[in-house]
């Protein structure tokens, strides 16, 4: 190799780490601003009404006590319905349509989902439950969010459990045991903290989400359980109470930025040290 070639491969080696550097640096700096910016404006606002009081009309002070309780809820039961599904549906692409045109297309349109915009899922949702019904609602939200968590759970379970050695396959079936046993007491053995983590995933992603709760749960001033009516949740209240012209509000909603960050934060750390313990 001639010493000209060299120099000029060793030229382009420096401008391509300098710029790998200058893009790095360039994101960290709007993620830093971003969280910056939200702890400043967010920890003022934080105090024990926060967790104590509802909701309040113009002109008073109050906390995020239904709404904080609406996601959690709404969360949980979009959780419970997409998970099971999503595991079902990933173990048949891992187990039984690995290598199959039909596994292909399943997973083609499952990574469709995966990245189609929540609000198109939002308006799916209200033409198909809210529009039936006549009025926002709960449930609506709850479904809605469980589209978003249905492809992170299903990609998650088909990719651990495709990770899963073959001789463990191999040494359960030569022991006899059926395959859907194998599945149940072997391979999801095996995959549970993978699949843990994706469904931690998912739940981190749709526990901020606004558009579709804006086309399904909207919002709700007061404390509600019923699923059959509108729901209060943090997302939707700090868009409203961002867009409003009141001080307090502008205060209530930074506290729930806040808080909604600090629990997705706390989510990706759990998930992380899940996957770091597996791969140790």
């Amino acid at each position: 190799m001639s010493n000209a070639l060299w120099k000029t491969r060793q030229v382009k080696n420096s401008l391509a780490k300098a710029m790998s550097l200058f893009t790095a640096v360039f994101g960290l700096f709007w993620l830093v601003w971003i969280l910056w910016t939200t702890l400043k404006n967010g920890l003022p606002a934080l105090h024990l009404n926060l967790l104590t009081e509802m909701t309040p009309p113009p002109g008073e002070t109050g906390g995020l006590l239904n709404a904080i309780f609406g996601s959690i809820f709404m969360s949980a039961i979009a959780v419970l319905i997409g998970t099971p599904i999503g595991i079902a549906a990933g173990t048949y692409l891992s187990e039984y349509a690995r290598e199959t045109k039909l596994g292909f297309c399943i997973r083609f349109i499952n990574d469709i989902l995966l990245s189609t915009p929540s609000i198109v899922i939002g308006l799916f949702v209200y033409e198909l439950m809210v529009r039936q019904m006549g009025h926002f609602s709960a449930i609506a939200g709850a479904v809605a969010l469980a589209f978003l968590v249905l492809p992170v759970v299903v990609r998650t379970t088909d990719e651990m459990l495709q990770l899963v050695p073959n001789t463990l396959r191999e040494a359960a079936q030569a022991l006899g045991i059926p395959r859907w046993k194998i599945v149940q007491q072997v391979l999801y053995r095996a995959a549970m903290s993978g699949i843990v983590t994706g469904i931690l995933l998912a739940l981190a992603r749709i526990l901020g989400e606004t558009a579709p709760l804006l086309f399904t749960a909207l919002n709700n001033q007061y404390w509600s359980t019923n699923l059959l009516q509108p729901m209060a949740n943090v997302p939707v209240v700090i868009f409203q109470y961002a867009m409003s012209p009141y001080d307090d509000w502008h205060a209530l909603a930074w506290a729930g930025a806040l808080l909604m960050t600090f629990f997705v934060l706390v989510l990706g750390i759990v998930s992380r040290t899940i996957l770091i313990k597996k791969d140790k």
